[in-house]
């Protein structure tokens, strides 16, 4: 079978990330257009990837068998509305990591009836160890749904999600996830160093042991609680941070950071109903 073309609208880090796998992962570069208004990220784009590019999207999706709209949330309609003649023409399956805006509303600007796959990656897929949910809308079928995969498999592990409603969850959760995990490296380098560790020391070893625990979450098969528990001796100094974690409300703040992302996340959308189509 003939690998499909791909039109990036966007060529930012995520698109640039899903390029460089889809790349690793043996596709041919002619394959691969991308649409971005910056010349110098276009400029960047040729010089590391060898791909075709184009100001324009309409000029890099026509043609193309799948196009990802990689933009902000913020210009998607605008982006979509642009693209609706050529979409119309093509049909193709539309892929899209914009964060909080839904498929209904994505299918209305680029003018109905289409195969339309939403997703969520976060950033850890520039280095192929993104976590993406996605969700397909009732027009995408099986071999679309594959394709989709693929293309967000191809930098790290997904999950589908059979409820729309539920990407706002995982945009909180994995979407914004990584700046929770960087802003808990940040509190414990610093608290190291306030304590008199060398930042250079502090920050390898509290980095480690981010990457030690991740893998022993991922890997051993446990329940996290019950990993938490086989590092906690009654008494002891793990013991003595749990307590002061437990004190200062960290469940309730994460809860609470949780939420503020999903509210969010569903702001983005229901400002576009809003303002009307």
């Amino acid at each position: 079978m003939s690998t499909p073309s791909i039109a990036f609208i966007g060529g930012g880090n995520m698109a640039r990330s899903l390029i460089g796998a889809r790349l690793r992962g043996g596709a041919p570069a002619d394959t691969i257009r991308v649409a971005e208004p910056d010349a110098g990220l276009r400029e960047r784009l040729v010089a590391d990837f060898g791909v075709a590019v184009f100001e324009r999207g309409v000029e890099a999706a026509a043609g193309a068998d799948i196009i990802v709209l990689a933009v902000k949330p913020q210009v998607l309609r605008e982006v979509c509305r642009e693209l609706a003649a050529v979409v119309q023409t093509a049909k193709p399956l539309v892929i899209s990591i914009a964060a909080g805006i839904r498929i209904a509303q994505i299918d209305a600007w680029l003018g109905g009836g289409l195969a339309i796959v939403r997703t969520m990656p976060n950033t850890p897929a520039l280095i192929g160890a993104g976590a993406t949910g996605l969700h397909a809308n009732p027009a995408t079928g099986t071999d679309a749904r594959a394709e989709a995969e693929a293309i967000l498999a191809s930098a790290g592990a997904t999950a589908w999600i059979d409820d729309e409603a539920l990407m706002d969850v995982v945009t909180a959760l994995s979407g914004s996830g990584p700046a929770y995990f960087f802003l808990l490296i940040e509190a414990l380098e610093d608290a190291a160093v306030a304590a008199g560790l060398p930042r250079d020391i502090a920050r390898r070893l509290t980095v480690q042991t981010g990457v030690g625990a991740t893998r022993m979450a991922a890997e051993d098969g446990e329940p996290p609680g019950r990993l938490r528990e086989r590092v906690t001796s009654p008494g002891g100094t793990t013991q003595a941070a749990l307590d002061a974690f437990a004190a200062g409300g960290l469940r309730d703040l994460v809860a609470s950071a949780i939420g503020a992302a999903i509210r969010r996340g569903r702001e983005l959308s229901d400002r576009f109903d809003a303002e009307g189509a």
